[in-house]
């Protein structure tokens, strides 16, 4: 398994890394999983992408390689992150900063996904006023940091299913707001009838679930964005 080590402050993290044939630089991805952990599915996420033409880092953002074994286990990690919207930011900076710092990457051309709790992860990058070119949220959650937002250097794509029950039409509005306030370039993409975690096939809470329309769809609108960014 090609881990990779890098370090966020005094926590090791342990990130998965897949790379793209040839020598590059290539254009990098960051991606940022859902509340359980990196798992398999962002690993199949990142080589879908080595393979698109990116460097993909899977990151971890609770370190030591940590992965919730049940959802309540994950619901309790994820709270230290959520109560600590500043530490979130710093594992996110410390990811961003090992993806550029590899030799196949163009530290110029860097990109990051997230899904869920990741989706809000990436939106917090922003957030801080990284430098990188674009990010994208997947059914993310949208809340703003207690401290607010920075004006945001990367471009930002929100992939959003409609009926979402953690991000009623209220909270989409407040994010497009957000947007429009500190962001120069967004897009918002809703996918009707579709709840929260349409990626994702092991999906079957109350108001979530794997939609094959909106799984494709959203990967393609992706696609298309780092196409346009990144290039």
């Amino acid at each position: 398994m090609p881990e990779m080590i890098y370090d966020a402050g005094d926590t090791s993290c342990h990130g998965y890394l897949a790379l793209p044939q040839g020598n590059g630089p290539f254009p990098g991805v960051l991606v940022v999983p859902a509340f359980m952990g990196l798992s398999d599915m962002e690993r199949g996420h990142a080589d879908r992408l080595a393979a698109m033409g990116y460097v993909a880092l899977g990151v971890d953002y609770y370190g030591n390689g940590a992965l919730a074994g049940t959802r309540d286990e994950a619901a309790a990690m994820m709270g230290l992150l959520n109560t600590d919207r500043p530490l979130l930011a710093t594992r996110m900076q410390a990811a961003l900063d090992a993806l550029k710092g590899l030799a196949q990457v163009d530290a110029g051309r860097c990109g990051a996904i997230g899904f869920c709790f990741g989706g809000k992860a990436v939106l917090d990058l922003a957030r801080s006023g990284a430098d990188f070119r674009a990010g994208v949220s997947f059914h993310g959650v949208y809340d703003a940091p207690p401290a607010g937002s920075r004006d945001m250097t990367a471009a930002i794509l929100i992939l959003d299913g409609w009926d979402d029950p953690l991000d009623p039409p209220e909270v989409k509005v407040a994010l497009a707001e957000e947007l429009t306030a500190h962001c120069k370039d967004w897009q918002f993409l809703a996918f009707g009838h579709t709840g929260h975690a349409f990626t994702n096939p092991n999906a079957n809470a109350p108001g979530m679930g794997f939609s094959e329309t909106a799984n494709a769809r959203s990967w393609d609108a992706m696609a298309r964005f780092f196409e346009e960014t990144l290039s």
